[in-house]
């Protein structure tokens, strides 16, 4: 009796294991089979004013200002301004050692007093070869001289001709190399070509400066009007066709972080700015002037600064959260022939080897009955929170605006959605601070 009793025992014992491994075996095939249920949050699509805009940073510069180089080389014997000196136009900025350019000019002086002495003589040999000539030419339609008297009084005219015309030459060179020299001289006096600031002092006094009519000289210093300042910032190559001059701009200045002054686009390069040309890291921008308009603040060339260029604004359009839009590749519905280009490759167009490549669409996911419904989308402008969205949404539609992995990784259209809008309120007024 004792051993029948162990006996069923053991059979309750390896029974209820063997039901209670069954048991977990179909609770794990029946709950791989259910469908996840993805939390989301929503926001429905309304009517409001979005403004486009482009961001970029640089620095502020004036919007006139001039480098003063050497144009004749030297020593720096004057300068009397300094750096941060308000002068006006025509005023002395810089002298360099004259004396060698003095030397020139006297040298030219002379050299034009003797070829003006040269002439002179010139033309009395040449009045004395006219007359000769004349009395020649006169005998000898009397017969009363030779031809070759004649020949010789006639070649005689020719050369005093020539040697008159070579000294006027000579004369008008002379006046050349003199005006050439005294320019050079006035150029060791160099004055200011506009009112302004001295922003940059290079050099100083008793340095030696080098300068030519050839090649760029030795810069001295920067003349600025300050009054009149710019903000240049660089846009890339997709961002700069959306600009045109007169867009509005706000320009943050690091220097004033609290503040934000008032721009107008007033130029836009035509030509290209490239980095590491040719290189993976090729950058192409095109630099955007921003004149700054607020002029109750003092700026300093070389300020850091940003701006948010404002450049088309739309007044109640159809628009939904910037967030909301992602791409996904859209399926053809059971039953449902693909359309050629609907991005969607079937397995007649991938071929014996299915490697043809779908082209994804933009979408954004509405609720459908507690599933995500994929809308394709075509949207237009955009700001920080909002996008335009011209066609595949209707107003007041609930789209999904979170989470990002949600939109973005897990949901595919027909999965079964919670909404959870609690935690909306707290990432937008997290996003909007």
């Amino acid at each position: 009796m004792a051993a029948n009793s162990k006996s069923k025992k053991k059979l309750f014992i390896f029974g209820g294991l063997g039901l209670l491994v069954i048991v977990l075996v179909l609770v794990v095939l029946f709950g791989s089979k259910r469908e996840n249920v993805v939390t989301i949050q929503t926001e429905k699509a309304t009517r409001r004013t979005i403004t486009q805009i482009v961001t970029a940073s640089g620095k502020i510069q004036p919007e006139t200002q001039v480098k003063i180089n050497a144009e004749v080389s030297g020593e720096i014997i004057g300068l009397p301004v300094k750096e941060g000196q308000r002068v006006r136009r025509g005023e002395l900025l810089v002298r360099i050692k004259p004396d060698q350019y003095q030397a020139q000019v006297d040298r030219a002086d002379a050299g034009l007093t003797s070829s003006k002495a040269s002439l002179s003589l010139q033309t009395a040999n040449l009045e004395k070869a006219q007359s000769e000539f004349k009395r020649a030419e006169e005998l000898f339609q009397k017969k009363l001289t030779s031809e070759q008297e004649f020949i010789s009084a006639k070649t005689a005219l020719q050369v005093a001709k020539s040697q008159y015309e070579s000294a006027k030459a000579g004369v008008a060179q002379a006046q050349a190399s003199l005006r050439d020299s005294k320019e050079s001289l006035a150029k060791t006096s160099v004055y200011s070509p506009m009112d302004g600031v001295v922003s940059q002092l290079i050099s100083e006094a008793g340095e030696r400066v080098s300068g030519s009519s050839f090649m760029q000289g030795t810069e001295i210093m920067t003349i600025a009007d300050l009054s009149m300042m710019e903000a240049r910032v660089d846009i890339g190559e997709n961002d700069v066709v959306m600009i045109s001059v007169g867009d509005t701009a706000r320009v943050q200045v690091d220097a004033y972080a609290n503040r934000k002054f008032k721009g107008t686009v007033s130029e836009i390069a035509n030509t290209a700015k490239t980095k590491g040309a040719g290189s993976q890291d090729e950058v192409t921008n095109f630099e955007v002037k921003i004149r700054i308009v607020d002029k109750d603040v003092v700026f300093r060339p070389g300020m850091s600064m940003s701006a948010d260029i404002e450049t088309e604004t739309k007044k109640s359009v159809l628009s939904i959260p910037i967030q909301s839009v992602t791409t996904r590749v859209m399926k053809p519905k059971e039953g449902e022939k693909p359309k050629q280009g609907d991005g969607v490759a079937t397995a007649a167009a991938k071929g014996a080897e299915g490697t043809q490549s779908e082209k994804p669409k933009e979408v954004v996911f509405a609720v459908d009955n507690g599933k995500a419904k994929a809308l394709p989308v075509k949207r237009g402008i955009s700001d920080d929170l909002y996008v335009e969205i011209l066609d595949g949404v209707t107003d007041q539609l609930e789209v999904v605006s979170g989470s990002f992995k949600a939109i973005n990784r897990d949901l595919e259209d027909g999965a079964l959605v919670k909404i959870d809008n609690t935690q909306k309120r707290f990432g937008m007024a997290k996003k909007e601070n």
